[in-house]
């Protein structure tokens, strides 16, 4: 039986408790949480009571000086991941770190030169690559069945959706809005059903019209539209190595009928539209047979009860075998990369080049 793990938990906010701490309760015999860490007192104790976690600390060294723990979640605000991440491997520890990896492709290049020289895990939290779609689509791509997919559609848009809580609209401590909150989602999801292709260039642009507004109404709580320095829509246009494009949409405000969250894939054997979210039709593949044309729903998708609690595991998983993450920091310089590509397009109104050496 492999060694049970020691692990440590950065940052005891909702991402902690919604995904990580549930994560590595859910497999008590192969790793425990030995230590948590806030800089808020009064929510690391209300945490650390609720899940019986006996040390607290407010300075993520701690846990790091700990001989005993082998590996942490970086689950702080974006501004934190890339020290806390570099200081973490370069104590020996493998890491799991929230999405997006950082707040831009330099810091990303950093956190992953620190993980190549430490020989650690680097596995970076997009969860959605576990999810019942995922699993099933990324399979039925692997066997040919789309043949080559050559164009992907990535749809993260939201009509009044701007997160009333935390950092979210704090270009400063945040590094983008939407597009570097939710569109790293369904970015992801999308490169990972196409094989990851290697990205080039990229143009794009962002508008912060709606969000700024005091007029509009919110769906999901308050927010200082004087202090909003985010995006509240941003597009995008990116092409790839091998001849691929993908277009992103996304939005925390845009006047829209009902929101989206999926991606659309063109093959040269069929295409698809994938809901990796709460969806009652998550998969409809559009193909040809005999000169007849259809639309299948698969009833087979696997039933993940939460691809938060499976990203956990199988970051457990793959620290206990020995082998390389599914879900490499090499993938969240990417997204990185393609972002600040498409920052740095609104501005100049060209397509920019896209470097991802480091």
């Amino acid at each position: 039986m492999a060694k049970k793990l020691k692990v440590g938990v950065i940052g005891a906010g909702m991402i902690a408790n919604h995904a990580h701490i549930p994560g590595y309760l859910s497999i008590p015999d192969e790793c425990e949480i030995k230590w948590l860490c806030d800089i808020k007192p009064d929510v690391l104790k209300e945490v650390g009571t609720k899940y019986s976690i006996s040390n607290l600390t407010a300075d993520y060294r701690d846990l790091l000086n700990d001989p005993e723990i082998d590996a942490v979640s970086v689950a702080t605000p974006n501004l934190e991941h890339m020290q806390m991440t570099v200081d973490a491997l370069k104590a020996g520890k493998h890491v799991l770190c929230e999405k997006p990896l950082s707040m831009n492709a330099d810091q990303s290049k950093a956190m992953c030169r620190a993980a190549k020289d430490s020989g650690k895990i680097l596995q970076v939290g997009l969860q959605y690559r576990f999810c019942g779609p995922g699993l099933f689509m990324k399979e039925y791509i692997d066997k040919g069945h789309m043949g080559d997919v050559y164009y992907g559609r990535a749809q993260a848009l939201r009509r009044r959706g701007v997160p009333g809580w935390g950092v979210f609209t704090n270009k400063e401590k945040q590094g983008g809005g939407p597009l570097i909150d939710i569109g790293v989602h369904i970015l992801d999801f999308t490169l990972f059903l196409m094989g990851y292709p290697k990205p080039v260039s990229a143009s794009g642009k962002t508008w912060d019209i709606l969000g700024k507004n005091p007029n509009l109404t919110n769906f999901m709580g308050d927010f200082d539209r004087d202090k909003f320095t985010v995006e509240d829509m941003a597009v995008g246009f990116i092409r790839f190595e091998d001849g691929q494009v993908v277009t992103l949409e996304s939005s925390f405000m845009a006047n829209i009928e009902q929101e989206f969250f999926k991606t659309t894939l063109m093959g040269t054997k069929s295409g698809a539209e994938v809901c990796p979210g709460f969806s009652n039709d998550p998969i409809v593949i559009f193909s040809e047979r005999d000169k007849q044309v259809f639309n299948e729903r698969p009833v087979n998708i696997p039933d993940i009860k939460s691809s938060h609690v499976k990203e956990v595991q199988e970051f457990v998983a793959t620290i206990q075998e020995g082998g390389k993450s599914k879900v490499p920091g090499e993938h969240g310089l990417i997204l990185n990369a393609i972002f600040d590509a498409l920052y740095k397009s609104t501005e100049t109104g060209v397509e920019e080049k896209i470097d991802l050496s480091y």
